[in-house]
């Protein structure tokens, strides 16, 4: 009886079977299906994204191109040789203050006047300048590079102002160059250094004294009212002929020229001055000076040209690498 009732269906009971087959409020199997789609979806878009980052973290920081590495290592190897004559200058100039005992205490208070310090000066200032540029082209800082480039470009605007100085300060050059010539020549017995200079100029341009071979005189050695042998002298290489049977070196040669009148000197000593004779040497090679000074300048218009150009370009490839191969940056 009961297995008999449970095959009938009862009308009441088919309606609501059927209601709730078809009734709104329960779930449908193609929403749920596509709302899993939806959610896989998702997921695979993300895990795609995060394999695309990953992708783009392994390309280059920077893509030079080959003008960018040229300019880097011409600038590197250019600055690497200056540095290396920077160092020889600075030891050269150092060694000759070491040899001359230029750091003794009796003789500390007079370096400022010591020719060699401006070889000590010269070397130092060529060494950090290069060294930087070297340093800051080989590892492509920015910082070190507008450090040299800014100290370039002072140089650059110094000079061109010390030429229009002395081009339109002609007159005032010359009073220097005297009163320099003179203090060289009271100090030529007592420094070195300034003997050798007095001596290349006076027998490379065959001159005697500032003006005149006379002007020995205001060195306490070569002066009239001295006690010695050099009274009234001037130095060998104020001879026109210093050499004794032409083989040996006659230091006596200008011993009393400064007492001879100039007709009787003329056939001892060289009458004319130095500045006189550095005046004709610069009249005879202006040319000469001229190229050597716009190769100088040209040199250093191109270093600076092509550290702002490096520049410039790490810049440019720090900001693409920042916006577009990473943008969390």
């Amino acid at each position: 009886m009961w297995k008999f009732t449970r095959k009938l269906t009862f009308p009441w009971q088919k309606g609501e079977s059927t209601e709730n087959e078809t009734s709104p409020l329960l779930p449908k199997a193609g929403p749920s299906n596509g709302n899993i789609d939806t959610q896989d979806n998702t997921d695979q878009e993300r895990t795609n994204n995060e394999q695309n980052i990953r992708n783009t973290k392994i390309q280059p920081f920077y893509q030079y191109s080959a003008m960018d590495y040229i300019l880097k290592y011409f600038l590197f190897f250019c600055n690497l040789l200056f540095t290396v004559l920077g160092l020889i200058v600075l030891g050269l100039g150092m060694w000759g203050l070491i040899s001359k005992e230029s750091f003794a205490q009796e003789k500390i208070g007079g370096i400022g006047m010591d020719p060699m310090l401006v070889l000590v000066s010269v070397g130092l200032l060529l060494f950090m300048l290069c060294f930087t540029g070297c340093v800051g082209a080989l590892r492509e800082n920015s910082c070190l590079l507008k450090v040299f480039s800014a100290v370039v470009l002072t140089l650059i605007t110094a000079q061109v102002v010390v030429a229009i100085l002395a081009y339109s300060l002609q007159d005032q050059i010359g009073d220097y160059m005297r009163s320099g010539m003179l203090a060289a020549m009271v100090r030529y017995q007592d420094d070195l250094d300034l003997r050798f200079i007095v001596d290349e100029i006076q027998s490379n341009l065959q001159c005697c004294g500032a003006d005149i071979y006379r002007d020995w005189e205001v060195n306490i050695y070569y002066n009239c009212s001295a006690p010695g042998v050099l009274a009234c002298g001037v130095p060998a290489t104020c001879c026109v002929d210093p050499l004794d049977n032409g083989t040996v070196w006659n230091s006596q040669c200008g011993v009393g020229a400064q007492t001879l009148d100039e007709f009787t000197a003329q056939s001892v000593v060289f009458l004319g001055g130095c500045l006189g004779g550095i005046s004709r040497w610069i009249e005879q090679h202006e040319g000469i000076i001229g190229t050597v000074a716009i190769v100088v300048l040209g040199v250093q218009m191109v270093a600076l040209f092509i550290t702002t150009r490096l520049i410039e370009s790490i810049h440019w490839h720090k900001s693409y690498a920042r916006n577009y191969h990473m943008p969390g940056l």
